[in-house]
Formats: C-alpha cells, structure tokens, sequence
C-alpha cells in the first residue's frame, strides 16, 4: 500500500517494525483495514485486571513522550568529515559529532545486534550539569542553526533543582537513548552505566524496564580517589557507580586478571608451573552425603588406605567430584595429598597460567579521577575537560565483556573521547582488534574554559583531538621500535587498525524533509503533492550536492555499516554504478541524473543483483521495467 513514508528519506521506523511483528504473530488483533483493534487486545489480557486502576509501575512526567521520541525514524544523514579523520582507510573506528539520539536512530539499522557493549557516562544530574532537552525536534532554535549551519555549537539546558520536572527532565532523557540503544546490542551483549547518588535509584528502575529485571548483572561501587564535598550536613563522595544490565541472559561476564596479592596464593610449583590447591572435600549444610550419595566414596591415599569425605563427629559431606571425574583428574596428575594432623587430606591443583577471577562490585583497585586527569595532561598541555573517566575503567569494562573476541564497543556520551584511547591501548596490550562508535554532541564550550582558550570551541572537538594525539602517539613509538615496520613493504601494517573516520550529523540530501502534508487533503493527494514538489525540488539533486555524501546517506538508510566501501563496475558503459559492500550487504548504486535503457536491460537479464538509483533518474516505463523484474531488490530513492 503506497504512503507518504515510501518518499521520504527515513531511517528505520521501530513503531512500524514492531506493529508488523505483532500483526504477524497476532492477526486475529486487527481488523480487516489492518488496524490494530484495542478491544481485542484487552481480550488476551487477563479480563479481570483491565478494570484495575493501581499497579507497580515507574512513571513519570514525559516519559510516554519520550517513549515515542526513540521509535519515530529521523530524516536526518551521516556525512563523512574527511579533514577531520585519521587513517580513514586503515581503520573501522567511527567518531560521530552531533545528538545521540537522532545518530542512534540513525545507526539502528546498519548496525542492529551488531555492539557487544555500551558504555556511557551521562551527564550526572546535579542541579549544575545539563539536560538534553531534545531540541532536534522541538519548535525552539533548530540544531541545525546551533551547529552545523553556525559552526558555534550546541547549547544544551541546565536543570535546576528548584524545576518541578527536576528528575523527569532527566528520566526524558536516558529514557528515549536507552531504549533506541538496546536494539544496537547482540543479544550477548552488555551495558555500563556510569552515575551517581542523585539518580542511580531511578536509573535502577528505568533500566528495569528497558532491559528487564532480570538481566540486571551488578551495581558497581567504583573509587573515584577524591572526595567531593555535599554540603554542610551530608557526607563527601568517594564513590561513583556503574550500572550493568546484559540484553538477555545470553552474555557471560568475563574474569579479569589477578593482582599481584592474588598470585602470591600461587605458592608451590611442579612441571606445569605455579599452582595453588583446594580441598576436595566439600562440605555444608545443603551438601550431605545423602544429599549426592554418587560423591561419596573412598579415596586411595599413598600409604594404600583409605580416606572418606567425613567432617566432624556426627556430620558427613561429600567430594566434589565423582569416582569418574576424580579417576580423569588423579590420571591428569591434578590430585595432592597433604599429612594434616596426622590425616591424610586430599587436594586438587588449579594452575596460575591462564587464570582469572570474578570480578567484585566494588572496584577499588582503578586510580580514579586524578589518573584521569593526569593522562589527558600527558596529550594537552592545558586541564581541557573536567571530568574525564580513566582508561583503566574502560579497560577493564572489556576484559569482563568482550570475552577475548574482536567486537564493537559503543559510547553515546563520549566526552573528553577515554573510551577511544583505552581501545587503541587495550588492543596493544592484548593483541585485540575492538572496533569503537563514539557520539558526542557539540555542546559548545564556555568562553572562560581553560579549553576554549587554548581553541577548542565544542566539546566533540575535544573528542577528536584526543584520540587523533593517542592514534600519533602510537605511531611515534612504533617508529621507534625494532625492526621499524615503516621502513619497508609492512607499512600498512603498522598502522592498521590506528585511526578513525569522522562523520557528522547533518540535514538529510533530500529536500523533500522539509516538506509537510496538508492535513485538509487526503493521503492521495498529499502523495501527489508530494511526487511533483519531489519533481521540482530534486531534479538537479545529483549536481547540486556531494555524490559521496548522497551515497552515504541512501546506503546507510538501506541498513549498511559506516565502513562501506565501493568499486566502479566498469562492465557499465552508460551510467556510472559502483558495487557497495559492508562485508555482510552489498548492492549495485547509481547516482546518475538518468539511467540509460541498456543499463535496464542488464537487470532485467540479472534478476539475483540488488539495485539502487535517484527516482528522478527513471522515467515510468524503465521504473516499470526495474520493479517488474527485480521486485523487492530494486529501490529508487
């Protein structure tokens, strides 16, 4: 059925998707026009609860609102910002300058289940610290002339304590991000919520919902190492937190390396290495012998008798193991005798090499915020942002998410830019190949900052500059090293993996966003009023704007990663059409003003390859022709 969505240039619509998922598990639920029917849906839910008025439930002002803010599609575009990239072709990592939300919605498709894990620091609530407010799509100063069309940045609100919405304003927020956020995790993924005391019970709740309660993985204490004072009659704060929710019950949480007070346990030695044991007997008040019957018999000692797993008069325990498994382990030399009070007593081995250990809630063992500050002092000569996290934190986020394998991590409050640089350091230190999506709004900087003296005008300038210092830092001391891999044919190598592309958020290609239906009309002629304003507003769309750009947004919108690349077909003598591919999708594009009739020929003849062109391009009989043929892998835009 042909709408108005079909024209305009949007990213994915979630309100749409999840509708159509409910209509194909439910049809029963909608009417014949395809309309969901509210009575029948009150009829699968439980008949006696629909007249009750109280439930528990977290509600706040807004948050419908910003409810419907995540799931409504964008008819915003990425381009790609090439003076501000390092080593675009040599690396996957993207930094994306402009509102996380829209950016989010923008990347939901592409990179849908595709990011192993979050991190966000948001703007913690104090009274002094800002609000998103949403401005994007709110009738106040446009974005658009608080950025890209000023270049001065954006100017985001400050959320005083004394406004009633103090708390919603926040919970708005969070609330949209996160619930746009969840779509971009595998379901084995995982995400870490940096906050503080003044929202983290109602971020508890919120997230509760967006993720499930049951996928609540931890609330970590983390050391900040200062102490902030909260007034005269309140204690100072040590402490930040960080909360965790997995996607689904999928993700696994990962060990994190010993301190060097865990190796010392490791005290006795044999041909495999350091090693410290574990009694095999088990006991417990759950963990009886008639309890597990199977683990409880005799053990062979090195004298010939034999020894049981008995506890203290008038109580029996149990092995830990089985006859079977404890004859694999005794043949695996993993079994230790040891006389104790003139008894024999039976151990098992657990060797140093390789091992981990669970990590705790409280995270005493990062320096804090001071380290944080001292590495940005080691890139800036100048203190140019004031609450930066430290690598260590991040890095350490990885080693209990990432499991050992390559993946994506992603940060919509980027910041001073930390999550980047302890990437590139981790992936160093581990011989690891973590790609990173970093958003920042360019939230302009306060003309008495240390940071805008020294230039930096907006916050994701600092973003970038930091990571581009990290990426030279690291190629200077690769310079250094023997053998220098600059110095021959390896050069690519040396660098591989130590950039990063830019983009930014900016006003779709298409004219035809701006364009508004008449409400008095109906969507027949709303639609064709649209074609013909679509006529006049694009019909030298190909020559007025960047290829480059235009191509990035139609593929992006078509659900392709940022790290897209192309290849002219050179088989085509009529039109200009490249091959696109993101490792996973691929298609043919044309940007031409006209595609010729040779060119149509050819898809008719190859029905199996994918198409995309301008819909200006196309008369109505080669229009007829592409859809005829090819169906659903043709697309005009």
């Amino acid at each position: 059925m042909e709408n108005l969505n079909n024209y305009m240039p949007l990213s994915n619509d979630w309100n749409e998707e999840r509708l159509t998922k409910l209509k194909d598990l439910f049809p029963d639920l909608f009417t014949n026009e395809g309309n969901l029917n509210f009575e029948e849906l009150k009829k699968v839910i439980d008949p006696q609860s629909l007249t009750e008025t109280e439930r528990f439930e977290f509600r706040w002002f807004g948050k419908s609102q910003s409810k419907r803010n995540a799931y409504t599609p964008t008819n915003a575009t990425l381009i790609f910002d090439e003076t501000r990239s390092v080593n675009p072709t040599e690396s996957e990592n993207i930094i994306i300058e402009g509102e996380n939300l829209e950016v989010l919605k923008l990347l939901s498709n592409s990179y849908r289940e595709k990011v192993k894990c979050i991190y966000i620091d948001p703007p913690y609530n104090t009274g002094k610290d800002f609000v998103y407010s949403d401005n994007y799509t709110e009738d106040k100063k446009p974005y658009w002339e608080q950025t890209g069309v000023t270049e001065n940045g954006f100017r985001i609100d400050t959320n005083i304590e004394s406004d009633g919405r103090f708390h919603s304003n926040w919970l708005d927020m969070i609330y949209s991000r996160l619930l746009i956020a969840r779509t971009l995790l595998k379901p084995e993924g995982v995400i870490f919520i940096s906050i503080d005391d003044n929202e983290i019970h109602h971020l508890r709740k919120l997230c509760d919902e967006v993720f499930g309660e049951e996928n609540f993985i931890g609330c970590i204490a983390r050391a900040t190492g200062t102490t902030t004072a909260q007034g005269t009659n309140s204690m100072g704060k040590s402490f930040d937190y960080l909360l965790v929710y997995s996607k689904t019950s999928n993700f696994q949480v990962g060990g994190i390396s010993l301190t060097d007070k865990d190796i010392l346990r490791y005290n006795l030695e044999d041909d495999k290495g350091k090693f410290s044991i574990l009694q095999l007997r088990r006991t417990g008040g759950e963990d009886r012998r008639e309890d597990r019957p199977s683990m409880y018999f005799g053990i062979e000692t090195p004298d010939g008798k034999k020894v049981f797993p008995t506890g203290p008069t008038g109580y029996e325990s149990r092995w830990r193991v089985g006859p079977k498994k404890f004859q694999e382990m005794k043949e695996d030399d993993l079994i230790f005798f040891k006389v104790e009070d003139g008894k024999w007593t039976v151990y098992f081995k657990y060797y140093l090499e390789g091992r981990t250990k669970r990590p705790s809630n409280l995270w005493t063992d990062i320096e804090g915020n001071k380290k944080a500050q001292i590495e940005m002092k080691a890139l800036f000569d100048e203190k140019v942002f004031d609450t930066p996290k430290p690598t260590d934190l991040i890095k350490k986020i990885l080693q209990i998410s990432t499991n050992g394998e390559n993946e994506i991590i992603l940060d919509f409050f980027a910041g001073s830019g930390t999550t980047g640089q302890a990437i590139f350091d981790y992936n160093i230190q581990e011989g690891s190949d973590h790609k990173f999506i970093l958003i920042q709004l360019p939230e302009v900087i306060n003309v008495n900052d240390e940071a805008y003296r020294v230039g930096f005008k907006k916050i994701s300038d600092i973003t970038i500059e930091r990571n581009k210092r990290v990426v030279e830092r690291i190629i200077k001391q690769k310079k250094e090293e023997q053998p220098n891999l600059f110095t021959n044919e390896h050069k690519e190598d040396a660098i591989k993996g130590f950039g990063f592309k830019v983009f930014k958020l900016v006003k779709s290609n298409f004219p035809r966003v701006e364009w508004a239906p008449d409400v008095d009309k109906t969507d027949e002629e709303n639609i064709a009023t649209l074609k013909q304003y679509i006529r006049d507003k694009e019909a030298q769309l190909v020559t007025v704007f960047n290829r480059d750009e235009l191509m990035t947004e139609i593929l992006l919108k078509r659900g392709f990663t940022l790290n897209y690349k192309t290849e002219k077909q050179e088989q085509f003598k009529n039109n200009e059409i490249f091959l696109a591919t993101d490792g996973i999708k691929e298609t043919l594009i044309c940007l031409d003003i006209s595609i010729d009739m040779e060119t149509v020929e050819y898809f008719k003849k190859h029905i199996d390859k994918k198409f995309i062109c301008i819909e200006r391009a196309l008369d109505t009989t080669k229009k007829y022709n592409l859809k005829h043929y090819m169906g659903d892998k043709f697309n005009a835009f």
